[in-house]
């Protein structure tokens, strides 16, 4: 018989951490699972928090009995985690606003629902926005069913950092713009293989977004408005991601970090609705710098 679950309290979770990572969810018990299975393996960043924010039209994810073990396992782990219901549903960037604002922590690590990070992958992160000292740094999401789909052409736009990050303003149209297309089906993948790291090695290379899996400066962040433009865009919106990360790109900079640890689940979307990009709308405000 699984047991109730404590969802903790705000009060309680809230403290000046090094991470927390902020998990967004809906409608998706067993990706979640997965999802937090694969933070409880995280080794090397003692203590992260995780905040998990469920908007299912049903019972939340975190009461499936998979779900639910996972964060038990994690909080015996001596990571604090924190469950809530964000209800009514006001759009993404709302959603990721709340969380933000849940969390005290240095760094946040915006995770979806759907992503699986293998062991190691917080550390990496964690050491490389240390050493690079910009904004955010992201792990680009890997679809293994592309794993034999390989698409040379879009390795050209794989471009590596020599130093530390400096601001960009990246805007569509851009040949920086196109820095998107290596981070679709397995394309980084292929990318890490021709590169050929030593073990323990990574490197920084430049980029216009990171999807699923993204570490921010959690100061840096807010100093460039968060995701607060969420009162700007309609509720039926996706790309909020992509207007927070121009933002911070264009005041601290940001980098991908190879490898990526990061695998997409592959499941079908729980956001159908979604007619409004919210980078566009924020970019014709002039809200990104």
């Amino acid at each position: 018989m699984n047991r109730p679950l404590d969802a903790g309290t705000a009060e309680g979770f809230r403290a000046e951490r090094l991470v927390d990572v902020l998990v967004p969810t809906r409608n998706r018990p067993a990706e979640l699972a997965v999802t937090l299975a694969g933070l409880a393996a995280q080794e090397g960043v003692d203590g992260f928090g995780v905040v998990v924010s469920d908007q299912s039209d049903g019972d939340p994810g975190y009461a499936h009995p998979a779900a639910a073990t996972m964060v038990r396992a994690l909080r015996h782990r001596g990571h604090p985690v924190l469950l809530t219901r964000h209800l009514p549903r006001r759009g993404l960037a709302e959603h990721r606003a709340s969380l933000l604002a849940a969390s005290a922590a240095r760094y946040v690590l915006n995770l979806d629902d759907d992503v699986w990070l293998e062991p190691g992958t917080l550390r990496r992160m964690v050491t490389a926005i240390g050493e690079l000292g910009c904004g955010f740094v992201g792990n680009a999401v890997h679809g293994l069913s592309y794993l034999d789909d390989v698409r040379p052409d879009t390795h050209r736009h794989y471009a590596e950092w020599t130093g530390q990050p400096v601001p960009e303003r990246i805007r569509p149209g851009s040949p920086e713009w196109d820095r998107a297309a290596i981070h679709s089906a397995a394309n980084l993948l292929h990318v890490t293989e021709a590169v050929r790291l030593r073990p323990g090695e990574w490197r920084a290379y430049r980029v216009s977004w990171v999807g699923g899996c993204v570490l921010y400066d959690r100061a840096k962040l807010v100093d460039c408005g968060g995701f607060d433009f969420w009162r700007s865009v309609a509720e039926n919106h996706q790309g909020e991601d992509v207007a927070a990360q121009l933002a911070v790109l264009a005041r601290h900079g940001g980098a991908g970090v190879l490898p990526s640890g990061a695998f997409h689940l592959e499941s079908p979307t729980t956001v159908t609705d979604r007619d409004v990009e919210a980078w566009e709308v924020v970019l014709a405000d002039g809200q990104t710098g």
